[in-house]
């Protein structure tokens, strides 16, 4: 027997588990699925990753991109949501059962985040579609689904979850890990305390600009963002209400998003579109900047780590490093957006055995939980 923990649900108890974690960012550019091996005897020790067996990334078809972003529009009608919902499963699950056919692989069960097309934490609400049966059906495993909405139902924000996975995947020195999704959002370990929350846009608004203006899903490497940053509108940028806000806290497109760009067009409009793309580089910078100051002083020794599709938008990392004390450099330990697919596979892994995956002192939820609920093949 592997573990003196057991699951509430039918698993192996003699050997390591095979975990699927899928994972659909706020980029809304597709799914990232991995398969990895987890031990549920190290949990207590926080320690319970083994080993990542495969990855596989699958964007979306425009079309379905282009619902998304509509649904995280509110464009999108309850038909439309519904419909999306069962197209959004039936992607998913053929991401899942390729890489699972590739490995050779039976999963012991599923761990699906879904899209999120809208996330309200103030109001207690959010709303990630994927159709959990789907999955379930395609794989012939448990698929556990709906992590956020325990958290939200005990007063927290629902996100960030990563950082509980974060903890388990990293080592006891000190680190903070600033991860450049649609949103960004940073995690800091000082050595005994974890802390967590969402900076704002990460590459949310320039990807929305470089479709707007380039005709592209998003500027490679950040090449048409060679321009003169505007102060005076990133000044203004940075009075939101967000930035005011104490953690915890959370955002999302609904915030920075396509409204957001569409209010802001007339100005950014009447600048050079090289300097319409640097001035959004350098907000999402300047927020990053902003928020890790609340942090200061950092631990001695502290490692910078960087991770997500920003990393890899040149102007992005230049205005960072222009902003932070602290030096960031790329997170390799596992491939470009795997990362966040397997914290997601061991906050199923923690599910699976009862134990809590949020931290009320990052969500603000009124006690830790397990969460998630379970779909049978």
């Amino acid at each position: 027997m592997i573990s003196v923990m057991r699951s509430r649900i039918p698993l192996p108890e003699d050997r390591p588990w095979r975990v699927l974690g899928l994972m659909s960012g706020t980029s809304a550019d597709g799914v990232d699925v991995v398969a990895v091996e987890v031990d549920p005897a190290a949990f207590p020790d926080g320690l319970p990753f083994r080993a990542l067996l495969g990855h596989r990334a699958t964007p979306y078809p425009e079309s379905m991109k282009a619902e998304v972003l509509a649904a995280a529009s509110n464009r999108l009608d309850p038909a439309g949501l519904c419909i999306l919902q069962r197209r959004l499963g039936d992607h998913h699950a053929r991401a899942a059962a390729d890489l699972c056919a590739n490995l050779g692989l039976k999963p012991d069960f599923a761990s699906l985040h879904g899209q999120t097309v809208q996330h309200h934490p103030a109001e207690g609400a959010t709303l990630q579609l994927a159709d959990p049966y789907v999955l379930a059906e395609a794989l012939g495993c448990p698929v556990v689904w709906d992590l956020r909405r325990r958290d939200l139902a005990l007063g927290g924000q629902g996100a960030p979850l990563v950082p509980l996975p974060e903890r388990w995947l990293r080592g006891a020195e000190p680190w903070l890990a600033l991860n450049l999704g649609g949103i960004a959002n940073l995690a800091y370990w000082d050595g005994t305390r974890l802390r967590a929350w969402d900076t704002g846009p990460g590459m949310s608004l320039l990807d929305l600009a470089a479709h707007r203006w380039l005709g592209l899903a998003f500027d490679p490497g950040g090449a048409a963002a060679t321009g003169t940053v505007h102060a005076d509108l990133l000044e203004r940028w940075l009075r939101h209400p967000y930035f005011l806000q104490e953690p915890p806290k959370s955002t999302g497109r609904e915030v920075f998003g396509e409204a957001w760009l569409e209010g802001q067009a007339p100005a950014l409009e009447s600048i050079p579109l090289p300097d319409r793309l640097a001035t959004l580089a350098a907000f999402s910078a300047e927020a990053v900047a902003r928020e890790t100051a609340r942090l200061t002083p950092l631990a001695a020794e502290t490692r910078g780590l960087v991770s997500g599709g920003g990393a890899l938008h040149g102007r992005l990392r230049a205005e960072l490093g222009a902003r932070l004390a602290l030096p960031l450099e790329d997170d390799t330990v596992f491939p470009s957006g795997a990362r966040e697919a397997v914290s997601w596979a061991l906050l199923g892994a923690a599910s699976a055995l009862g134990l809590p995956g949020n931290l009320p002192e990052v969500t603000g939820a009124a006690r830790p939980a397990a969460l998630g609920s379970w779909v049978w093949p």
